[in-house]
């Protein structure tokens, strides 16, 4: 697997910081002998970093809720919104869609799968996330 995808097999909590808390524990769960964990895979931090890191109008409403105090309800929607739109509207380049699809192709087709999000940051240990 290249740096977009890990598998389960591949993820230990020294990956914490690039598949979040939810996908280092499934890891080491799959390495327990007994603990029957479903083949699986985590779409890494690279991808976020390739597809969003990038944008200019993505990171410049970043910095605009950044600034917003916390009880500018309006404010914080409305960037939200666009945010939101901006997300929506990005495109998965192809490479990236190619390895999600290939992947989920490998579980087989007949299954059902679960999808998570993990923010990597608020899995960090308080000491790490400070510095």
């Amino acid at each position: 697997m290249n740096s977009f995808m890990l598998g389960f097999q591949d993820i230990d909590k020294t990956k914490l910081e690039v598949v979040g808390g939810k996908g280092a524990n499934l890891g080491e769960l799959s390495r327990i002998a007994g603990v029957q964990v479903p083949k699986g895979f985590c779409v890494t931090t690279d991808v976020y970093k390739e597809i969003i890191g990038n944008s200019e109008e993505f990171n410049s409403l970043l910095e605009q809720l950044a600034i917003l105090k916390t009880d500018s309800r309006k404010g914080i929607s409305e960037t939200s919104a666009k945010i939101r739109r901006v997300i929506e509207e990005i495109a998965i380049p192809k490479g990236i869609e190619n390895e999600i699809t290939r992947h989920l192709g490998q579980l087989g087709e007949r299954n059902a799968y679960a999808v998570r999000s993990s923010a990597t940051a608020e899995d960090l240990p308080t000491e790490r996330r400070q510095s």
